[in-house]
């Protein structure tokens, strides 16, 4: 019985059988669908997806560190992890102990001196002509009610005024008032409690068997390209490593230098303004922004020359950390242009929100490595170096 030569043993110059070119489009189509589908879905759970990835980046930091205590104790994985959950969980849970009285303090100090000093700009901004009743939003909607309620109670204010309860109305109106913003208080507390364990938990179990996760991924990548596979995702997982141990040096070096500098200049609530400019440290550029503004306007109610020092301090500080700390501590990790991280955290931030721009470094040291395997050695034939 005769057999029908396949595609690949035809003749360069021979036509191909129609049901091969209906089979590749059909294929291609299959892709194209299979492709928007992912990507449609990948939009949708935007937000669980950035979750999963700061639970990955929680493995990284714990494997680190399991990695070199493995250096100094001679014990097996799973013990060396559980010292470091343990060390871990002491010294937060002493840090809340000790430092969050004070923490807590300074908080509830420095929103109330943020809260005047915005005031205080503002009444400087109107004074030089600047529109800013866009700031008294809040205010117009409180004024229109009372205005509201006033013009409705004008025959009761002719009324011989005397003591009086409040209606029924009146007490459910103020209950649910109050219930309502206390749920509101209360649903953003437990939401943000619930994806600090998911990070946490996501975490613990990915540090406690990497190996175990990293080899059932390469199990969807083709036998003949899985070697290769295997290596790019060390790398990732090495340049990770790299820029999370980096920053977490930059973050300390940031909250203490800041903290120190404060405090010898005499501005109120040093620990609390050291300790948010050292956490939004970890998002590059707009972080550092945010902190010099609540650096500057916390050192408005220290007059002009509380104003001078912090903001000499906080320069100072970032141009340490700009041109020395980051530099010298990262130069194993990554090398992304200024321009080029700032509009990457611009784009993941229009895109996904506060999570993009949290973790945009980390997601872009991801592409860079995928780029510089994938592409740039493997495509072009040229040195990622």
């Amino acid at each position: 019985m005769p057999v029908s030569p396949s595609p690949d043993a035809l003749a360069p110059g021979a036509p191909r059988p129609a049901w091969t070119s209906t089979r590749s489009l059909v294929l291609a189509g299959i892709g194209v669908v299979a492709f928007t589908a992912a990507l449609l879905l990948a939009w949708h759970s935007a937000d669980t997806l950035l979750l999963i990835f700061a639970g990955i980046l929680f493995a990284v930091f714990l494997d680190g560190l399991t990695h070199y205590l493995g250096r100094v104790v001679p014990l097996g994985h799973g013990f060396r992890l559980a010292i470091v959950s343990l060390l871990l969980t002491v010294m937060v849970l002493g840090m809340v102990g000790l430092g969050g009285a004070t923490v807590a303090g300074q908080a509830q100090r420095l929103g109330e001196t943020l809260r005047e000093q915005s005031g205080t700009v503002k009444s400087w901004l109107d004074a030089r002509g600047v529109d800013t009743r866009f700031l008294d939003f809040g205010k117009l909607k409180d004024a229109a009610a009372q205005g509201g309620g006033a013009q409705g109670g004008t025959a009761e204010e002719e009324r011989p005024k005397g003591p009086s309860l409040p209606s029924p109305g009146t007490l459910l109106s103020g209950a649910g008032s109050v219930l309502g913003q206390a749920s509101t208080v209360a649903l953003a507390v437990f939401g943000a409690i619930g994806n600090v364990f998911i990070v946490v938990v996501l975490g613990l179990f990915v540090a406690a068997e990497p190996r175990t996760y990293r080899d059932g991924f390469l199990r969807f990548v083709p036998s003949r390209q899985r070697t290769h596979a295997a290596s790019v995702a060390d790398d990732i997982g090495i340049t990770l490593r790299h820029w999370l141990f980096g920053q977490l040096v930059v973050m300390a070096a940031i909250f203490v230098c800041v903290w120190l500098g404060l405090t010898l200049v005499g501005i109120d609530g040093s620990l609390i303004l050291g300790l948010q400019a050292g956490l939004l440290c970890f998002i590059p550029t707009i972080g550092a922004l945010v902190a010099g503004i609540i650096i500057v306007l916390a050192s408005l109610a220290s007059g002009l020359k509380g104003v001078v020092a912090g903001m000499a301090v906080y320069l100072l500080v970032q141009t340490l950390e700009s041109y020395v700390l980051t530099p010298f501590v990262q130069k194993r990790a990554l090398d992304i242009p200024p321009a080029t991280l700032f509009a990457g955290q611009i784009l993941l931030g229009v895109l996904f929100g506060l999570w993009g721009v949290a973790l945009a470094l980390p997601l872009m040291a991801v592409v860079k490595v995928l780029l510089d395997r994938l592409y740039i050695e493997d495509t072009l034939g040229e040195d990622a170096g």
